[in-house]
């Protein structure tokens, strides 16, 4: 018989508090509906009354099958749990859900607080009792429990317990500093359930700052507590909460946790993993972490040629799990390591069915070493690598060819007699046959300037005659350079992560002492490319 997991997901309160990291209210809706599809039980959704952006998304919040939950702390002292203002705003924004930070170590009541250790569970005991007699649900995130029960074990089991005597729904111990280790994270919990609070009423919430808090998670888990609270991606203060991108398949495929316990995640929906995780990267406008557990980029990616090979036979040689069962893909990258074998997977993988001796094999190994050592990079930019292997097996279209092209930059002032920066791109293609000549400025409808490379994207997608469809609906998402030599013969490579309307994601690369030049290389690699998936001809 399997037991139920409750999951808690922070993203939105503790995630928030992520340096660099701040929501918008559609942000936040955005985020609340992926939680919701994708089946977690909680959704913490902020600290009403913290800040405009928190008021007016508990203001119109989100429907949930999730419980909607409201973030606070438990009264103040000197104040009834009636009589307290940033208590009420808590209970006023509505929500079935409400969970309450307190604190469990003797030291933060007497340093932090200033107050009795006697008092500060009173304080706890009354916000408990007020916020169940408003018919809400009730979590308390017992803060520093784990230090303070080291401290002070006897103390901290009286705090936990008067919000448990009082009514909470859920007893959270907190690993607020994040040095708690995962073995006394265990021991902990264990004594706790011990002292007389069901396992059932357990939460557990780790935070990431010796790259413990999932192996922390399952401890508590494994010690007997019930609720597991994270964020998606790992997001929190300093170093991050547990990331529920890494728990949630754990949970549901790795054994004991499948077979004994079972989540509001269903197996369809963990599908939706890897999706659900970039999405909140491009909600941050940050790169996806390529060696995330699961969902990274390069977590089902094998580079060595022994490895691909094995994996041509059977996947499970180098994969733990089916990478589909997270919504991942394998890839078989090319570099200058790669063998025979890598290169006939990534052919495969193209829809090129190529004989194992066929001479251009040959052809295309050597020409990516030869490329890697000028500088290039196919790890990642796995479309200019297609495009390098169609063209060795003759099976590259010209499409356009490129005349010359042109970039100026100046600063000039502006409306308000401000000195901007501002580019202008120019690009001559022959489409056909026809000469067309297009020009485009890096200045967008906001005034704000997006440099020469935008400029010049721009201007190279504005007119390719019969193509212009394909193309119209390209997305630059990521711009990345390295310098790879130094001194006086730098060598520059540019790397360009492009999006289509259909959702397709692809990574090009292109290489010169001239950044500018680089990146117009990769440019024509990202339209090339699409040209090439949307089957024109």
């Amino acid at each position: 018989m399997t037991e139920r997991l409750s999951l808690f997901d922070t993203t939105l309160r503790d995630g928030q508090q992520t340096q660099g990291v701040q929501f918008s209210t559609s942000d936040k809706l955005q985020i609340a509906q992926a939680l919701d599809t994708l089946g977690v039980d909680y959704i913490e959704g902020g600290w009403p009354g913290a800040n405009p952006t928190d008021s007016a998304f508990f203001d119109a919040p989100p429907k949930t099958r999730a419980t909607f939950t409201a973030f606070g702390m438990t009264k103040r002292a000197g104040i009834s749990a009636e009589n307290d203002d940033v208590l009420a705003a808590v209970l006023n924004a509505g929500t079935p859900g409400v969970c309450l930070v307190g604190k469990t170590h003797d030291f933060h009541v007497k340093t932090a607080l200033g107050i009795s250790l006697d008092e500060n569970t009173t304080n706890i005991a009354q916000s408990f009792a007020h916020v169940i007699a408003q018919g809400r649900e009730a979590v308390f995130d017992a803060e520093h429990f784990f230090d303070g029960y080291k401290s002070n074990p006897d103390y901290a089991l009286q705090a936990v317990h008067a919000a448990y005597d009082a009514g909470a729904r859920w007893i959270a111990l907190c690993d607020t500093n994040g040095g708690t280790l995962p073995h006394d994270i265990h021991d902990i919990t264990k004594a706790v359930i011990a002292s007389g609070i069901s396992g059932d009423r357990l939460g557990i919430h780790t935070h990431n700052d010796t790259e413990n808090a999932v192996a922390g998670s399952l401890a508590a888990v494994d010690a007997g507590a019930r609720q597991i609270q994270g964020t998606l991606n790992g997001l929190g203060e300093r170093c991050g909460n547990a990331n529920l991108t890494a728990l949630i398949p754990i949970l549901l495929l790795k054994e004991p946790y499948a077979s004994r316990f079972e989540t509001g995640v269903s197996l369809e929906a963990l599908q939706g993993l890897t999706k659900t995780s970039r999405m909140l990267d491009d909600i941050l406008n940050r790169v996806p972490q390529k060696q995330a557990a699961f969902v990274g980029g390069s977590a089902f990616a094998h580079k060595a040629g022994l490895h691909a090979s094995a994996i041509l036979k059977d996947p499970t040689t180098y994969e733990h799990i089916e990478p589909a069962l997270v919504g991942n893909a394998r890839i078989i990258p090319m570099s200058n390591q790669a063998g025979q074998s890598n290169l006939r997977k990534r052919l495969g993988d193209m829809g090129l069915k190529v004989a194992p001796k066929d001479p251009a094999l040959s052809v295309i190994l050597d020409r990516i070493k030869t490329r890697e050592a000028d500088g290039y990079s196919y790890d990642t930019a796995q479309a200019s690598f297609e495009l390098l292997a169609r063209d060795a097996l003759g099976l590259m279209p010209e499409f356009f060819e490129v005349k010359r092209y042109r970039v100026t930059i100046e600063r000039r002032k502006n409306k308000r007699n401000r000195m901007v920066s501002l580019s202008e791109a120019v690009v001559v293609v022959k489409v056909d046959g026809t000469k067309m000549l297009s020009v485009s400025e890096s200045m967008d409808e906001q005034g704000t300037d997006r440099g020469p490379v935008n400029a010049l994207f721009k201007a190279l997608a504005k007119d390719l005659g019969r193509y212009q469809a394909n193309v119209e609906d390209i997305r630059l998402v990521d711009f990345k350079v390295r310098i790879t030599q130094g001194g006086t013969e730098a060598v520059t490579r540019v790397i360009i992560d492009s999006e289509d309307g259909q959702g397709r994601r692809w990574s090009t690369v292109g290489v010169s002492a001239n950044i500018v030049d680089a990146s117009f290389e990769a440019l024509l690699d990202a339209i090339r490319w699409k040209l090439v998936q949307d089957g024109v001809a």
